[in-house]
């Protein structure tokens, strides 16, 4: 598998993950409404990842920011798990955000700048 087929299936895999995460946004609207909010944004983020399937370069920043965002929420909930602010089964979500952020970066495209360079280097400024 090819590493733009790998990416588009990532990316496919994580905003489905991120889009299943309705339902249980619906089921804590009313008993856990900052938990609710914080399920929203994730909500959100698989939809513009499944959009960004289609052209993933032109989305570098999107899948930039879902690696990045995953490891500092698993770091912030793997904090809080530790000192027993939330239950130890919060673990998992530790690993699965660690999982998606590794994933993305290791297939994230290169910078759009990066492919337009000539090979032979940019000729000397004149003074």
């Amino acid at each position: 598998m090819n590493r733009k087929l790998a990416l588009k299936v990532a990316l496919v895999v994580v905003g489905l993950l991120f889009l299943a995460l309705a339902y249980p946004m619906a089921l804590f609207m009313q008993r856990e409404p900052a938990l609710s909010m914080m399920l929203s944004l994730y909500v959100t983020l698989g939809v513009f990842l499944l959009m960004a399937v289609r052209d993933p370069p032109a989305h570098r920043s999107l899948i930039l920011f879902t690696a990045w965002s995953s490891f500092a929420h698993a770091i912030v909930m793997g904090y809080q798990s530790l000192l027993g602010m939330v239950a130890r089964g919060e673990l998992i979500g530790v690993a699965v955000l660690m999982a998606i952020g590794v994933v993305l970066l290791i297939f994230v495209p290169a910078k759009e700048g990066a492919r337009h360079l000539p090979a032979q280097g940019l000729p000397a400024a004149s003074k």
